[in-house]
C-alpha cells in the first residue's frame, strides 16, 4: 500500500474567480473558475493519481480493480467528493436532494449531504442557511411568489467556521468565499433562485417543482459534534460525523502520525508545507490514505482536514 497522491479536476463557473490559482498555485482553466475538485470519483470530473505503481489510473478505475485500498467499502461508487470552491460572486440559492429522492428522479445517483469548512472569507460576507418558512405550505408560497427577502435565511461567515449541511437545507455561498467542502459524491443541485442571471444571454434553469418537493420545512440546524484537543504533535478538531463521513482537522506543529482507519482517508493540506512519509507537501496538496495504512507520519508546520467514509 502507498499514499495516492491526486491530480485535481477543476470547473468554470459564472461565478468564479482566480483564488484557486492566486491562493493555491493551481494552473485553472480561466478566471472564472469556480470549482477544484480534489479527490473526486465522479463521472463529471474524475481526479487521476499522480506518481507511483498507480499513476494515470482514475479514481473510479482503483475503485473496481483495487478495491482493498478503501477498505473494501460497500457500494458500486467512490462514496465522497472533496471541492475547493471559490466564491467570487454569489453562488444560486439551491437544496439538495437525499439518496431516496435522488434515486427515484435522478437515475439512482447518490444524494447530496456536504459540510464547509471556510478557508477563507472578505469581512462582513454572509452565507445562506436555511429559510424563515413555518412549513411546507409557506416554502411554496414564498417561492412561488419569489418572496426572496423574507425567506431566505442568511448568517455572517468568518474564516474557520464549519457548518453541516443536511439533504433538504436551503443554502448558498455567497461571494468573497473560500471553501473546502466534503460531500457526498453526486453533482445533483437544484436551484431555487439565481438572482435571475443571464448565462450566454438565457437565464440559468431552475428547479422549483423539486426544490419544493425536497426543501424540509421548518429549518433546523443540523446536529454536529464539535470539540478540540490536543494531542502528541497536533492540535484536533474534530468537527462532524454523519452517517456518510467523519471530518477532522489537524494543525501540525513537529511530528504527528495519523492512525490507521478502517476505510481510506481523503487528506486536503489547506496551509503550510512539510512532509508525509518523507514526501513533500504543502498548501492544495491532495491525497488517499488507504485503508489500514500504518505510519502515516507528517512532519512540519501544517494544517490538513482529512474526512473518513461511514458505512
Amino acid at each position: 500500500m502507498e499514499l495516492l497522491f491526486m491530480d485535481p479536476v477543476f470547473k468554470e463557473a459564472i461565478w468564479g474567480g482566480t483564488k484557486l490559482r492566486d491562493v493555491f498555485d493551481y494552473e485553472i482553466p480561466s478566471d472564472t473558475t469556480g470549482e477544484c475538485w480534489a479527490i473526486s470519483g465522479h463521472a463529471n470530473g474524475m481526479s487521476r493519481v499522480a506518481g507511483g505503481r498507480f499513476d494515470g489510473k482514475t479514481l473510479g478505475e482503483l475503485w473496481n480493480e483495487e478495491p482493498e485500498i478503501f477498505g473494501n467499502y460497500p457500494g458500486s461508487q467512490v462514496p465522497l467528493l472533496i471541492k475547493i470552491i471559490d466564491a467570487k460572486n454569489d453562488l444560486s440559492i439551491q437544496v439538495h436532494p437525499d439518496d431516496a429522492y435522488a434515486g427515484e428522479h435522478e437515475n439512482g445517483s447518490l444524494g447530496k449531504t456536504e459540510c464547509w469548512y471556510v478557508l477563507d472569507c472578505e469581512p462582513g460576507t454572509e452565507i445562506v442557511i436555511g429559510h424563515n418558512a413555518k412549513d411546507k405550505a409557506e416554502v411554496e408560497k414564498m417561492i412561488r411568489n419569489h418572496e426572496w427577502s423574507d425567506f431566505i435565511r442568511k448568517v455572517p461567515v468568518h474564516k474557520g467556521d464549519f457548518f453541516q449541511i443536511n439533504p433538504g437545507c436551503v443554502h448558498a455561498i455567497k461571494g468573497g468565499t473560500l471553501i473546502l467542502e466534503t460531500q457526498q459524491s453526486s453533482d445533483i443541485t437544484y436551484r431555487v433562485y439565481d438572482y435571475d442571471r443571464l448565462q450566454n444571454g438565457k437565464p440559468r434553469q431552475l428547479h422549483v417543482e423539486q426544490s419544493i418537493d425536497v426543501i424540509e420545512a421548518p429549518f433546523k440546524t443540523a446536529d454536529i459534534d464539535t470539540f478540540t484537543e490536543e494531542i502528541p504533535g497536533a492540535v484536533h478538531t474534530h468537527f462532524v460525523t454523519c452517517k456518510f463521513y467523519s471530518v477532522d482537522k489537524y494543525d501540525i506543529d513537529g511530528v504527528f502520525t495519523l492512525d490507521a482507519k478502517k476505510y481510506y482517508t481523503n487528506v486536503s493540506v489547506i496551509a503550510g508545507e512539510g512532509t508525509v512519509n518523507g514526501i513533500t507537501v504543502k498548501k492544495g496538496t491532495h491525497f488517499i490514505i488507504p485503508a489500514n495504512f500504518n505510519g502515516c507520519r507528517f512532519e512540519g508546520k501544517l494544517s490538513v482536514i482529512c474526512s473518513n467514509p461511514e458505512a
